[in-house]
């Protein structure tokens, strides 16, 4: 049996953090895009997605002109990142 003290949930994201740095994908508005594929495009692009929190993205991203995707290790932020790019949406990565 550990005697260790159980540690609180901030310090133990605060650490995984850490070891595995986060980042954002970003999406950009445009205006060449139709709304209704930019979703789709999302939601192919992004299988984590559901098509509510696609939806979501897509009036952040038209009303704000960006809006965070996802927040993931670096090699899922680029490869979503990727994905988008190959629909022609535009989009970064920033670690979050």
């Amino acid at each position: 049996m550990s005697t260790r003290p159980a540690r609180a949930p901030d310090e133990v994201t605060k650490r995984l953090d850490q070891l595995v740095p986060r980042y954002a994908v970003i999406l950009y508005n445009d205006d060449v895009n139709e709304m209704g594929y930019v979703v789709q495009s999302l939601l192919k692009c992004v299988p984590a997605l559901s098509t509510q929190r696609a939806e979501e993205i897509m009036l952040e991203t038209h009303n704000s002109g960006r809006a965070v995707v996802i927040v993931c290790p670096l090699e899922q932020a680029e490869l979503y990142h990727d994905r988008l790019t190959s629909c022609r949406l535009t989009s970064t990565i920033e670690k979050a």
